[in-house]
């Protein structure tokens, strides 16, 4: 599936993945393979568990790493979605042999 873009300067982070779209802070990125990759994993992530239950896990996840780690870095980087997004966001074949449920892996490392 090829993205849709958006483009918003005000956005917070580089970019962000919100099915359908990924949305960018500027049009430059839109050639950052490795950025697009990550947040194309993130559709994937959100395909597997119906879009909205997505949302859901991926907050509570990061409200339980706030708790965790009093500190909103270290809390986003050990969300599990965001965990898988990062150690595969290089590898520009992954897409093509990730298993379903992948990010369910790295609760281990988590704990």
């Amino acid at each position: 599936m090829r993205p849709l873009f958006l483009i918003s300067s005000k956005l917070p982070a580089n970019a962000m993945a919100i099915f359908p779209f990924i949305i960018l802070k500027n049009k430059a990125l839109k050639v950052d393979k490795v950025l697009i990759n990550h947040e194309r994993i993130h559709f994937k992530q959100q395909l597997e568990l119906l879009i909205i239950p997505f949302y859901i896990l991926y907050l509570l996840n990061y409200l339980i790493n706030l708790i965790r780690y009093k500190n909103h870095y270290l809390a986003y980087f050990n969300i599990l979605f965001e965990k898988e997004a990062y150690h595969f966001d290089d590898d520009l074949s992954y897409l093509t042999h990730r298993k379903v449920f992948a990010w369910i892996r790295f609760a281990k490392k988590n704990a």
